[in-house]
């Protein structure tokens, strides 16, 4: 190795740290007269997180309540003619999440200034199936606490699974009802929350804000007024998870962990929905 008294000091300058004259990827200590063997790796900058216009937010929010909405209703007059429960699996899944992911494509081809998937933040990467579990088991945590303090100061609580395991389970019936919620749940929500609605509420609020106003948006996607006060807890436990699942894809600066966390954790609570 050459010393570092080969390459003449820079006249002039302080002591500090400089990029090395050497072209090494490093940062080499001059002490003021001469260059040292101190060295150290550059520290890198944070990637900022993305994102989109505040409009594509409010859009998809508009959007998802809609078509939740009238997903419901259609499904209320469906129902008399007492179609296979698959039929009814289907018609919620494309009536409910359809509009939402037209919005998704219409609104990163509009609004965002390069790949609509890298828009979303859904260009996945096999750490991915590392970061998944690891993010599900942190939402799995934070639903247990709000879960406990939810029961200690006796808030009314009631989940969004009751109902299902009531059906005739065959297995037509099983594998659509697992599509929808290990599938196309996970997949169109996190579009929805941690790709537009985090992205354009950062572009407008500090990151805590965006992170804990969509997890709580999240959480309140999923009233039902069928629950009455019981849609109080489910939204305090829903958004604790929603919020974690934002932090990740803001720290993470992409989706796809939390699609492999939401799939877990929905795939967690229907195999023990289906099997008791």
């Amino acid at each position: 190795m050459r010393p570092p008294t080969a390459l003449p000091p820079p006249t002039g300058w302080p002591a500090d740290w400089y990029p090395d004259p050497y072209g090494a990827p490093v940062l080499r200590y001059f002490d003021g007269r001469r260059w040292t063997y101190r060295v150290v790796a550059p520290r890198r900058q944070a990637e900022p997180h993305p994102t989109l216009p505040i409009v594509t937010a409010f859009g998809a929010l508009g959007i998802l309540l809609a078509s939740l909405v009238a997903s419901r209703y259609l499904l209320e007059y469906l129902v008399r003619f007492d179609w296979p429960i698959v039929v009814y699996v289907a018609i919620a899944a494309i009536v409910g999440y359809g509009p939402s992911v037209w919005w998704c494509v219409y609104a990163t081809g509009r609004w965002s200034r390069g790949d609509r998937i890298d828009a979303l933040g859904m260009r996945l990467r096999w750490s991915d199936l590392g970061w998944g579990p690891v993010t599900w088991l942190a939402a799995l945590a934070v639903e247990i606490v709000v879960a406990v303090l939810i029961e200690v100061l006796n808030i009314p609580l009631t989940g969004n699974t009751e109902g299902i395991g009531n059906f005739d389970r065959d297995r037509t019936y099983i594998i659509s009802l697992l599509i929808v919620a290990v599938v196309a749940a996970p997949i169109v929500e996190e579009m929805v929350f941690r790709g537009l609605v985090l992205r354009g509420f950062r572009s407008r609020l500090p990151a805590v804000a965006a992170v804990g106003l969509q997890g709580f948006l999240f959480g309140l996607a999923h009233v039902d007024p069928v629950r009455g006060t019981g849609n109080i807890g489910l939204v305090l436990v829903l958004g604790a998870v929603g919020a974690t699942f934002g932090g990740a894809a803001y720290l993470l600066r992409r989706i796809g962990p939390t699609i492999v966390a939401h799939a877990l954790f929905n795939g967690f609570v229907m195999i023990i929905v289906l099997t008791t």
